[in-house]
């Protein structure tokens, strides 16, 4: 099983940058890992914000197989603790498929067409973050969830 970080455009930040590639790293002892940056879609001067999410959802789904398990992360999907998280994870790697994406949207969020196509959609906190940090957020979390399912030491609970 592949797991999957998709994310629309670029990392502004080198800190953020830097702790991504740092968890990515971590993540690959787990997992075979990979994380896709597709092209940033700029809101121009007359172009609508729905405008810019359908192009978004044009680049997500064209990148998305037709086997992938898709879960978005938004913050309307499903909370769940660290333990939760690792449990379903723990099942969601038995699907019969060959990734699991994890997909987090522009700044505007996702088009419908998105999450019509998603498996899943999962929160990582009721509190509104920027697309930028949640990547470091997930990224932080999923090596925590990987760690926890392997029976390593690095969650305390």
């Amino acid at each position: 099983m592949k797991l999957v970080l998709l994310m629309t455009g670029k990392t502004d930040q080198a800190w953020i940058r830097d702790g991504v590639a740092e968890y990515g790293k971590r993540i690959s002892r787990y997992s075979r890992f990979e994380i896709v940056t597709l092209p940033e879609v700029k809101k121009s001067g007359n172009s609508t914000v729905g405008r810019v999410k359908e192009k978004e959802a044009e680049k997500i789904l064209s990148y998305l197989k037709s086997d992938d398990h898709a879960v978005l992360l938004d913050e309307h999907g499903k909370g769940y603790s660290t333990l939760e998280m690792a449990a379903w994870l723990q099942s969601a790697m038995m699907l019969p498929v060959k990734r699991i994406v994890f997909i987090i949207g522009g700044p505007w969020g996702f088009d419908p067409s998105v999450t019509a196509r998603a498996n899943h959609v999962i929160s990582l906190s009721r509190l509104t973050f920027s697309h930028q940090v949640v990547r470091l957020l997930f990224a932080e979390q999923l090596y925590r969830i990987l760690s926890v399912n392997a029976g390593d030491p690095y969650h305390h609970e």
